[in-house]
Formats: structure tokens, sequence, C-alpha cells
């Protein structure tokens, strides 16, 4: 019997998956430190991709400790104590570049799009004024989302791959295909600066 390599949670390079965060912030688990909301008045798509994006920079940074670590041990060192771990994270949290892990608002907006259409989650009812909206009123409002009973009782394998769910005829391999059929262009060599300057 093989098992599969594949993690639990996330993925290879992803320490826990958009799917799971959404629907762990949203039941109000708090989940990766973030903070506990009321499961019944739900949340805005922009604070939990907020969280979403705090959350994975928090495991980038102790992923980052870790290995740093690891190194230590190898040299002979001892592993940061619990006052320079601490100095240690907060100077890789202010270091990490907003877009250097994954997920883009666009990205997150589409992947929000197919629970709404899968009706895992729906409109809680609340809506709140908008920052863009001081200098654009046709803007449209904050809106708040929850969980549906059919989001909560849905299976892990679903919220890791809601596309799939929604259109189960393109399985992966559709999209491996469409992949090849792309043409792309080679990058054309340039001279090097030394060659440029003889």
């Amino acid at each position: 019997m093989t098992l599969p390599l594949r993690p639990d949670r996330g993925g290879f390079l992803r320490p826990f998956g958009c799917g799971w965060f959404i629907r762990e912030f949203l039941l109000g688990h708090g989940p990766e430190g973030s903070p506990k909301i009321d499961p019944d008045i739900g949340a805005c798509q922009e604070d939990i991709f907020y969280h979403y994006k705090k959350s994975i920079h928090k495991a980038y940074a102790n992923d980052a400790i870790a290995w740093e670590n690891e190194e230590r041990i190898k040299e002979g060192k001892p592993i940061y104590n619990e006052e320079e771990y601490t100095e240690r994270f907060e100077y890789l949290m202010s270091r990490i570049p907003y877009k250097l892990v994954k997920c883009r608002y666009h990205s997150f907006q589409r992947y929000f799009h197919w629970l709404k259409q899968l009706q895992w989650v729906k409109f809680a009812g609340k809506e709140e004024v908008a920052a863009m909206q001081d200098y654009y009123p046709e803007a449209p409002p904050r809106r708040y989302y929850r969980l549906t009973e059919k989001g909560i009782n849905a299976p892990d394998y679903q919220w890791s791959n809601p596309q799939l769910t929604l259109y189960p005829e393109r399985p992966l391999q559709y999209f491996r295909e469409k992949r090849r059929q792309r043409k792309y262009a080679k990058k054309t060599p340039t001279k090097s600066r030394r060659a440029r300057v003889s």
C-alpha cells in the first residue's frame, strides 16, 4: 500500500491552505494566531485575506528561524533562547516583503467566489462603509460573509480545491494539457555588461 506524499494541510510550499484558513476563520477558531470572530456575524473578504497573508508571513518567519536553529546545531552553537527567538521573529516579520509569499487579492477573490457559487458561504446581512467610498461613493461597501451548513459539512479535500468541486469535468489533467498547448517565447540572449563596454 502506498501512502500519499502530499501533506494534509496546505501543500508542499505552504504551511496551510487558503480553504482551510477561511473555514477555520469563519468558524471563529482564530487559526494560526488570527483574531477569533463571531461565526454568526462573519467577516469581510478583505479582513479574511489580510489575516490569511499575515498568518502565512508568521509561518514563513517561524520556518526560517527553525532552519537557522538547525544550522546552529550543525555548527555546535546553542539554539536561540526565547528572547533571541522573539527578537529574530520580529526582525524577519519586518523584512518579509508583502508579496513574497503566495496569494494575491485577485486570486483570493476568485477563490471566495467559488465558495459563494458552491453555497458554502453566504452574505450575513451586515454591511459597512468602505474607506474607498470616501472619495468614490459608487464603490461597493464591505460585506460580511459567514459559513453555511453546507460549507461546514464539506470535506477537507473539497475545501482545498473548490474549483474542481465546482467543475468536476475539468480535472487537473485538463489544466496540464492547456499549459502544454501554450507557446512560451525563449528569452533573447543579451550581451554582458563587459562586452558592451569594450
